[in-house]
């Protein structure tokens, strides 16, 4: 068994292009505010990224550069501060900040990532017009994309963090799959992929799952990405690509359709704005 490998560039170029059509409509560019505190190469990278591709679609955006010393009050009349429709707090923020107090900060109408507890209570009860996590939203491109069902399927996910693993998890548990959260510190990792259907991994450890752990047709999404030897690698070992149906790879996967997936919702949340 050969895994299809998700082409994740292509799909999220698709849904730039819907979003660049649609901001050509609007009465005047969206506009997307991010706050960056210290420098760290990865973050550097990321926001580079994000800058790239809103530009790309019409989108202004300004940053807002803070030093590694910068305090918790300072990021959070920054949040506070601004007319963005849509607003980002770059991860991970120096370590002496409380970064939960510096994203309760983040404006409801403006939070892009869904980070704010209010804006993610909205999407955990299932609110209308709640906004998704970009994350989950590219899970659910993805597998759209390749119809791949979701009900009443066994899935597992890897980590239970605050951008990959929580939000997933909801999202699946909103489609009625039967979804089991694991982290490296409080289960079996190989027991519970035996049977799972679906797995979504961010736990952000080098190939952390292998083939002989997975079960025969699994549908594998990596959304977890560390280096090792100076290369960019995922949490799932390429070789699951012999046992599996389908395969994010990394790079090159869930990335592209994650920042596309942001992208779209600066567009819902500028949409709200003028409504």
């Amino acid at each position: 068994m050969n895994a299809i490998i998700v082409d994740g560039k292509t799909l999220a170029n698709r849904i730039l292009a819907d979003v660049k059509d649609n901001v050509s409509k609007l009465r005047r560019a969206p506009r997307l505010r991010m706050i960056v505190a210290g420098e760290n190469p990865a973050i550097e990278s990321f926001v580079r990224i994000k800058t790239l591709r809103a530009e790309s679609v019409g989108i202004q955006v300004s940053l807002d550069r803070f030093p590694d010393d910068v305090s918790t009050k300072t990021l959070i009349e920054s949040c506070e501060q601004g007319d963005e429709d849509a607003l980002i707090v770059q991860l991970p923020l120096p370590a002496h900040v409380d970064t939960d107090t510096v994203l309760s900060a983040i404006p409801l109408e403006k939070d892009v990532d869904v980070l704010s507890p209010i804006a993610y209570a909205r999407f955990e009860f299932g609110e209308p017009e709640a906004l998704v996590p970009p994350v989950a939203l590219a899970v659910e491109a993805i597998l759209s994309e390749y119809k791949i069902s979701i009900t009443g399927k066994r899935v597992v996910v890897v980590g239970e963090g605050r951008l990959v693993g929580k939000p997933v998890a909801e999202w699946f548990s909103h489609r009625n799959a039967l979804v089991e959260v694991v982290t490296l510190e409080s289960g079996s990792l190989e027991k519970s992929l035996a049977n799972a259907q679906i797995v979504v991994s961010g736990a952000g450890v080098p190939n952390l799952i292998t083939r002989e752990i997975i079960q025969s047709g699994a549908v594998l999404i990596d959304a977890g990405t560390s280096e090792s030897g100076g290369v960019l690698v995922g949490d799932i070992d390429p070789a699951c690509s012999e046992k599996a149906t389908l395969l994010t790879p990394v790079p090159g996967g869930v990335g592209p359709v994650t920042v596309a997936c942001l992208i779209k919702n600066t567009l819902f949340l500028t949409r709200q704005r003028f409504a």
